[in-house]
């Protein structure tokens, strides 16, 4: 099985003060998809610089010629499918069809509130979810959408002329509950996880690889449910939420371990985080790219 190696850029840096270079520095490096988070504010992030996700995804595609380009993970928190539709398609078609629309329920953090909102329970974050990627997905291959729902509606919605990439740019569908899982395997061409959180703090690499085991056979049992076959999905891990987050990139022979077991387990693409200093994602850069410019060649 063939394995990706791809990057998250965090929106940090001012275009012009570094920002653009990151981005043409992934892909002289060979990165297969580099993305970004999209949030409104971030964890230890919030009170420092940190840039809108489409408009700087929009910025890459003019500075870039080869890289996909994605978001890893936008949700509902703050979006609404008709808007983000239009913004989609335009950025599909910025970067010439390059583009991959990661998706996820959302959570508790800053976004949650930031409009003003009570923060949703998980049980209104799931519901929303299933109606918002049903919709998102109509906007994206119909020319004129009306639907209603209890969360999101649309009335004769026009996204003309579509998508670059038919019959729409690709979800990578981030889940771990049976209800989203259901939603990966129905509308995805890929699949996100971080693994199991529970294992953050306390948990041993060989228990996250177990529970990324069972992850990927929940995925499984999701697809042939309604008849897919599991292997058209890529299936995706955004790494530094793992046990071995903090030892992973201390050189290119821990890295290549690592993605070695992921391979097995069945993963088709690794995510790394392009180093920050002085913060959770902080690697040593010489390291970082050259694990990015020959690792996954030492996989046997």
């Amino acid at each position: 099985m063939s394995l990706r190696l791809s990057t998250v850029i965090l929106p940090v840096d001012r275009w012009h003060e570094g920002g653009r270079a990151k981005w043409q520095r992934a892909e002289q490096l060979g990165f297969h998809t580099a993305y970004t988070y999209d949030h409104l504010s971030w964890r230890t992030f919030r009170d420092g610089p940190w840039f809108g996700a489409l408009p700087t995804l929009a910025a890459a595609a003019t500075a870039t010629e080869r890289l996909r380009l994605g978001t890893l993970v936008t949700s509902p928190n703050f979006r609404h499918p008709v808007t983000l539709a239009k913004e989609l398609i335009s950025l599909d078609d910025i970067s010439g069809g390059r583009f991959t629309l990661g998706i996820g329920a959302g959570g508790n953090g800053f976004d949650a509130t930031a409009l003003g909102q009570e923060a949703w329970t998980p049980r209104e974050r799931a519901d929303r979810f299933a109606e918002f990627v049903p919709l998102l997905d109509r906007l994206l291959t119909e020319g004129a959408v009306t639907q209603g729902g209890d969360f999101y509606s649309a009335v004769e919605a026009r996204n003309i002329p579509g998508c670059v990439q038919r019959p729409r740019l690709p979800f990578a569908v981030a889940a771990t509950g049976p209800r989203g899982l259901g939603l990966a395997a129905r509308h995805g061409q890929a699949w996100v996880t971080t693994g199991d959180p529970r294992l953050f703090d306390e948990g041993t690499p060989q228990q996250s690889d177990e529970a990324l085991r069972g992850q990927v056979a929940k995925l499984g049992a999701a697809c042939e449910a309604i008849g897919r076959d599991v292997a058209e999905l890529d299936k995706i891990l955004l790494t530094a939420f793992t046990p071995d987050r903090s030892t992973m990139l201390d050189s290119v022979g821990a890295f290549v371990d690592f993605a070695g077991r992921q391979r097995e387990i069945g993963f088709t693409e690794i995510v790394l985080h392009w180093p920050i200093p002085d913060s959770d994602f902080a690697a040593d850069q010489d390291v970082f790219e050259r694990i990015a410019a020959g690792a996954l060649q030492e996989l046997s």
